[in-house]
C-alpha cells in the first residue's frame, strides 16, 4: 500500500488555514478517494478539549495531530491538515517520522490579522500566538503562500495544488 500524504498548513489564528486548506482538500478529493480533511480547532473537540492553550498544552496538542497524521498515511489516507504548529520540533518530528510529508505556511502581516481578528483573540493578548505566545516560523516550508488579502483562497488553494500536485508525467505529488 502506498502511504498517503500529509499536507500539513500552519500559521497565525485568522491567516486563512482552514478555508484555503478546504478549498485545496476538494480539490484532492475530486482527484482521490482517500483524502481527509482535518482542523485544528475540530480536533481539540474529538479529543475531549482536555488541553488548554499555554505553551505545553499547544505543544502536546501539536504532537497529537502528528501522531495522528502519521497513524492515517502509514494506512494510505492522504490529509489535509490546517492547524497553527508554532514548534520547530513538532515540524522536524513531521519531517522526519511522516513519509510523505508537505508544508505549507500560509503567511500574513501581523497587521492584516489585527484587523481580520475574526476569533477576538487579537484583542484578548491571552495565550496568543504569534503576540503574547513566542512562535517559531516555519523554517523550511515546501510552500509559502502570502495571504495579504489580495489573492482570494481559491487561487490560493489553487496555489497549493499547482506547486505541490500537479505534474506533467500525470501522477501526485
Amino acid at each position: 500500500m502506498e502511504m498517503g500524504i500529509v499536507y500539513w498548513v500552519t500559521g497565525f489564528s485568522g491567516a486563512g488555514k482552514t478555508t484555503i486548506g478546504k478549498l485545496f482538500y476538494k480539490k484532492l478529493k475530486a482527484q482521490k478517494a482517500n483524502v481527509l480533511f482535518l482542523d485544528g480547532d475540530t480536533l481539540r473537540e474529538v479529543f475531549g478539549n482536555d488541553l488548554g492553550y499555554s505553551r505545553e498544552d499547544r505543544f502536546r496538542c501539536a504532537m497529537r495531530y502528528s501522531r495522528l497524521c502519521r497513524f492515517l498515511s502509514e494506512q494510505g489516507q492522504d490529509i489535509v491538515i490546517c492547524t497553527i504548529s508554532m514548534f520547530d520540533d513538532v515540524r522536524e518530528w513531521n519531517r522526519k517520522n511522516i513519509g510523505r510529508y508537505k508544508e505549507i505556511y500560509i503567511e500574513v502581516p501581523m497587521e492584516v490579522l489585527e484587523c481580520r481578528n475574526q476569533k477576538g483573540l487579537y484583542q484578548s493578548g491571552s495565550n496568543v500566538v504569534g503576540v503574547d505566545l513566542k512562535t517559531e516560523l516555519p523554517k523550511n516550508p515546501d510552500l509559502v503562500l502570502k495571504n495579504d488579502g489580495k489573492l482570494s483562497p481559491k487561487v490560493l488553494a489553487e496555489d497549493i495544488w499547482n506547486a505541490l500536485c500537479a505534474d506533467k508525467d500525470g501522477s501526485d505529488g
